[in-house]
């Protein structure tokens, strides 16, 4: 299992609502900012992988809301690969503020696709590599 923590993510104002709590659907937008970066975390990027012919479009979105995220916080995203990648990648995140609260519970599914047949296509070798090391017995 790989786990990148992306910190220090401030709550703008333009996140949130009237209430000053961050807007429901910019969790989408906390969880590719720390699917990208742990993809940076491993060496690899989405440019690279989509101008390799690949694109990875979002299959599923699953949100838990526990605590609002307000004006100001500062924000942890941890991420997690729970499984090697096959032909679709999960992401699972936990959202914290700066006193250690989880805030919010969620987790996508991404697949694989080459761009030039729109067609589900296996993992990017360079990640299945990239990832491997985690899921090794007694990593």
């Amino acid at each position: 299992m790989l786990t990148h923590e992306i910190t220090a993510i401030r709550v703008r104002y333009y996140d949130t609502d009237q209430m000053g709590i961050v807007y429901y659907g910019n969790y989408a937008r906390f969880y590719e900012i720390g699917r990208v970066e742990a993809l940076r975390h491993l060496g690899l990027s989405y440019k690279q992988i989509e101008e390799d012919g690949i694109s990875m479009p979002v299959y599923d979105l699953h949100s838990r809301f526990i605590r609002p995220a307000r004006y100001d916080d500062l924000l942890t995203i941890r991420v997690t690969i729970p499984q090697l990648p096959k032909t679709r990648l999960l992401f699972e995140y936990e959202i914290f503020n700066q006193h250690n609260q989880l805030l919010n519970a969620g987790q996508t599914t991404l697949v694989f696709v080459r761009t030039d047949t729109g067609r589900p296509c296996a993992a990017p070798p360079e990640l299945v590599e990239a990832t491997k090391p985690f899921f090794q017995e007694g990593s």
